[in-house]
């Protein structure tokens, strides 16, 4: 099928997307420098987030830390705290990781090939392609969601993108379209087609600069494609969260860095178990955390919070200490704070919400 376009037709793609590009990119803080380090920090905090998001983001960590060097030297806290309200904690812990990484065996030089590239951690082919094509002007061919979308709608690719033989014929096709001289540009242009003009509901295809060689415009279906497959349906899990207070203290725990929100601090809780009252999956998790014996009392608030692949309720209830000597059993750490300490420490959004309302308390346990 990728025979089936030729090379006229892959110059024409070349050329319009490009002088599209030009007159069309958005001023986005990473497209003004060929810095490796901005460019990969862009590429991590931009998957699965918007742009609009990811802007004042990258802005405040680069003046945070302003190259790799500084990053390996900061505290991974610091760097969460940094990152806090991003999600995806995990690509935190991997760009600190690969910042240390870079100055140990690479003299805090970022490598400009493709095998050194992808054995750093937290980056994969996608990445690796998009920082050396951008950075280097390597060819490598970048394949996103925005990208793997304008591939589709192109080719009237008749099945769903996740698929592995998609991907692999999509890979192939956005080798074949990728211009060796300018690679790195046109990665950028495909993607910011994808993102501003050949858009999920409702693209604009008559400003679109493929429409002459796109065969789902030329069939008028271009929302038919990419194919869709079934949504799975995400579990939902009733969790329980305890405030302990001790006179004006309250007890925070540090989540295990391996694993979901790894190395940010929670108010110590988990998930309720069958038939339990939520009360004592309060109790039970303090317990089986921290080793400490607590007294439930009031319910504070409820939260409900999305994550990727499930939801939750969260229960959060005001408690008191009891006895025993705290200790990171199910955790990595623990603190007693106050409530204005809390802001000093990188917490998951939802246990944000109640450092929000601890703060708007007149009077506190």
């Amino acid at each position: 099928m990728i025979d089936s376009f030729d090379s006229t037709w892959t110059r024409n793609c070349q050329r319009s997307v490009i002088k599209w590009f030009a007159r069309n990119a958005r001023n986005l803080p990473w497209r003004a420098t060929s810095d490796p380090y901005q460019i990969w920090i862009s590429e991590i905090m931009l998957q699965q987030t918007q742009v609009k998001q990811v802007i004042p983001y990258f802005t405040r960590f680069i003046q945070l830390f302003p190259d790799i060097a500084t990053l390996a030297a900061a505290s991974l806290d610091r760097v969460l705290k940094a990152w806090e309200g991003m999600g995806y904690y995990s690509r935190a812990r991997n760009l600190h990781r690969t910042a240390v990484q870079i100055m140990t065996e690479y003299g805090g030089v970022f490598p400009q090939d493709m095998e050194s590239v992808k054995n750093l951690k937290g980056i994969g082919p996608y990445t690796a392609a998009a920082i050396l094509s951008i950075a280097f002007n390597q060819p490598y061919a970048v394949v996103d969601g925005n990208v793997r979308r304008v591939l589709c709608r192109l080719s009237m690719w008749p099945e769903a993108p996740q698929m592995l033989h998609s991907k692999k014929f999509l890979q192939s096709m956005a080798e074949k379209l990728l211009p060796k001289d300018q690679p790195g540009i046109f990665n950028e242009a495909m993607m910011e087609l994808g993102a501003m003009v050949c858009t999920p509901l409702e693209p604009n295809c008559m400003a679109c600069p493929l429409a002459r060689q796109c065969r789902a415009f030329q069939e008028s279906v271009p929302s038919a494609f990419p194919v869709k497959s079934p949504k799975k349906v995400r579990p939902h899990y009733q969790v329980a969260a305890a405030l302990v207070w001790r006179r004006n203290e309250l007890l925070i725990a540090r989540r295990p860095e391996n694993g979901l929100l790894g190395g940010l601090w929670e108010f110590p809780g988990g998930k309720q178990k069958e038939k339990e009252p939520l009360k004592m999956t309060a109790e039970r998790e303090v317990q089986e955390e921290l080793g400490v014996k607590i007294k439930v009392n009031n319910l504070f608030m409820v939260i409900n919070h999305q994550y990727t692949h499930f939801t939750i309720t969260l229960h959060v209830f005001s408690s008191e200490y009891v006895k025993g000597k705290p200790q990171p059993i199910g955790c990595s750490d623990f603190r007693w704070v106050r409530v204005e300490e809390l802001q000093q420490y990188a917490f998951p959004r939802a246990n944000s919400k109640i450092i929000e309302e601890l703060l708007r308390m007149p009077v506190r346990p």
